[in-house]
């Protein structure tokens, strides 16, 4: 899945702006380009103004509503920086793919706060929007990750732009994004360098996730590589690939998730319990609280999984909801390194109060474990899901 180096420090190369505390100051110069244009004779009216956004910022970054802001390259908040970006306010991206994103490093956050009726969107800046047009958002924190040793302050990197992420700050905070939509992002240099709707990235419990939609992406709409924060209303529409993913030891909540597929798509949920492409090293599994989720699948293909949960994922679902599927849950793993099946043997992976509508297959079992449908699954019938109409209210587009 995901194919990362792992260091002590790291350090940093300057074309993919990658910063760890170990590493002397870099100073790229700020490749922001404004342009105004006023019209001459009598009173001046206000200016039209265009800033571009992309290069590392050493210094506090506080957009201007009054402004637009285009960002045509990767930008980078160093550690010890803000990004602040004010209601209802729209920030687009050239449709360059993973070469146009937002990154908060390490040690950075991200004040990016809207409201119901004032949300923040983070879109493409192309005339015909389309899927993957630019990377999205990347949050990169210094909460634990199972793909290095349990309690160690060792980092890993992102597969695009080597960000380090990872160490051992569970309440680790990148600070707060709320009522923001991000549209057409996502994508892919190669099968193993990709970007989503919201890379999250050992981010801790410090942070706030909370009414968030991603539409119309080209990668997985959330990704979460291990850490520890807690993420509230969640919505994605038309991801091409995952909606929900997690891996390297993800041991948050998600609370409040509605799923909502297109034509193209893969799983509602891929779960993960740690990075196959490189290790366990922390020798523990993802073991999240998900509650109040609502999938809605198109119904068009026979062999579609609502969620899939694998390489030895644990963790609880409650209250669910899946319409339009040929698989509810598909569970894979094996009686080695991959104990999906022994973690509901040992009631570490649970599924509680799930109502399967017009889906063909409830429960599959590929895990090598021997056990019943009620040994995972209880309170068939019983789930009511979120309640998208009530909390989707006035910011979210695209639900049917």
């Amino acid at each position: 899945m995901k194919n990362k180096f792992l260091f002590l420090g790291i350090a940093a190369a300057l074309f993919i702006a990658c910063e760890s505390d170990d590493t002397s100051d870099i100073v790229i110069n700020d490749n922001s380009i404004t342009t105004t244009n006023n019209n001459s004779g009598g009173e001046e009216p206000p200016a039209d103004t265009t800033v571009n956004l992309n290069g590392l910022y050493t210094a506090d970054l506080t957009l201007d509503s009054a402004i637009d802001y285009v960002v045509t390259g990767p930008v980078l908040m160093a550690s010890g920086t803000t990004l602040t970006i004010p209601a209802g306010m729209t920030v687009r991206a050239e449709p360059i793919g993973v070469n146009a994103y937002i990154a908060i490093q390490q040690g950075a956050r991200i004040n990016a706060v809207g409201t119901s009726s004032n949300p923040i969107v983070l879109t493409s800046n192309a005339t015909s929007p389309s899927s993957g047009d630019w990377g999205g958002l990347v949050l990169c924190g210094r909460a634990p990750i199972n793909s290095t040793p349990d309690g160690s302050e060792d980092i890993a990197t992102s597969e695009v732009g080597a960000l380090a992420f990872g160490g051992n700050t569970p309440t680790d905070n990148s600070g707060n994004v709320e009522y923001v939509r991000i549209e057409y992002a996502g994508g892919a240099i190669d099968g193993n360098a990709e970007l989503n709707g919201l890379s999250v990235y050992g981010v801790g419990s410090g942070t706030t996730i909370d009414f968030v939609q991603i539409f119309e992406g080209s990668d997985d709409g959330f990704e979460f590589f291990g850490g520890t924060v807690n993420a509230s209303h969640l919505v994605v529409v038309n991801a091409e690939d995952d909606s929900i993913d997690w891996t390297e030891g993800f041991i948050g909540t998600l609370t409040d998730v509605y799923v909502q597929h297109g034509n193209s798509h893969d799983k509602a949920f891929e779960c993960d319990g740690y990075n196959t492409d490189f290790s366990n090293e922390g020798g523990y599994f993802s073991a999240p609280t998900v509650t109040n989720v609502t999938v809605v699948g198109d119904g068009t293909d026979d062999d579609d999984e609502a969620i899939r949960l694998r390489a030895g994922t644990q963790g609880t679902f409650t209250n669910v909801v899946i319409n339009n599927y040929a698989e509810g849950f598909d569970l894979d793993g094996d009686a080695g390194d991959n104990p999906t099946g022994q973690g509901v043997l040992d009631d570490l992976l649970n599924i509680v109060d799930v109502t399967f509508n017009n889906v063909t297959v409830t429960l599959k079992n590929d895990t090598g474990a021997v056990f019943n449908e009620a040994d995972v699954i209880s309170g068939v019938g019983n789930g009511t899901g979120t309640d998208i109409a009530t909390w989707g209210a006035g910011w979210t587009v695209g639900i049917n």
